[in-house]
């Protein structure tokens, strides 16, 4: 079962609000999530399930005929996940990958490639580009540790991991690996080969504040390195 979390997308991706209104913000998160889907739904190799209470997702799920668990609750991506595990598991899943609404540039390639590394029992871990988040998991059987996700989730999910005495895949992929958080991302998946709806997107926001944006990438690049 591949389950993704959506929370609500009208209060997505704060930390661009320097940069980006709100409505700018959600119209991203929704093509962000759109493209996501498209790459699920090119796979088709798995059941797909969106853990939500988001109009638009939910009525992007229905377009997929994708499965909904109820997520009314909106608190967390781990407090959904670990809601949709424990369904999953009291349904026998034998597997389950989570995939965020938020790594636009995966293709169903990446999610291939996943499955081909997975272990009969153990997990995949496939990390964020600077190696800080956990950008998708695999987990075989689908409560062998529980996720907890955030900026700094990688390390403890491979720690957890390896507790379990299961085989652990670590496993790097380069679309899969730019999540969308800040200005810089938001750059890199502008100038990425592609022609995908938050891509385009992000050339648009990007060509209306540039000068913005260039400062703002500046004052973060200063700031890591002191």
């Amino acid at each position: 079962m591949i389950l993704i979390p959506v929370k609500n997308l009208r209060n997505a991706k704060q930390r661009l609000s320097m940069l980006l209104d709100a409505s700018a913000r959600t119209q991203l998160a929704q093509a962000m999530l759109s493209d996501v889907l498209e790459a699920v739904a090119e796979f088709g190799q798995d059941d797909v399930s969106l853990v939500t209470s988001d109009p638009f997702a939910l009525d992007l799920a229905g377009q997929h005929r994708f499965e909904i668990i109820r997520d009314d609750a909106n608190v967390s991506e781990s407090d959904a996940i670990e809601m949709a595990t424990e369904m999953c598991v009291s349904r026998g899943v034998e597997c389950t990958l989570v995939i965020p609404a938020d790594i636009p540039l995966i293709a169903a390639d990446d999610i291939r490639a996943i499955y081909q590394h997975a272990p009969a029992k153990g997990s995949v871990l496939v990390p964020s580009s600077d190696k800080r988040g956990s950008n998708a998991v695999l987990r075989r059987p689908p409560a062998l540790f529980p996720l907890r996700f955030g900026n700094d989730s990688f390390m403890p999910h491979l720690a957890s991991a390896i507790a379990t005495n299961a085989s652990c895949v670590v496993l790097s992929l380069s679309r899969v690996g730019l999540d969308i958080d800040t200005p810089e991302d938001l750059q890199q998946l502008a100038q990425a080969a592609g022609e995908k709806q938050s891509q385009l997107l992000a050339r648009e926001f990007l060509r209306m504040s540039r000068p913005l944006v260039l400062e703002k990438i500046q004052n973060s690049q200063l700031a890591a390195k002191s």
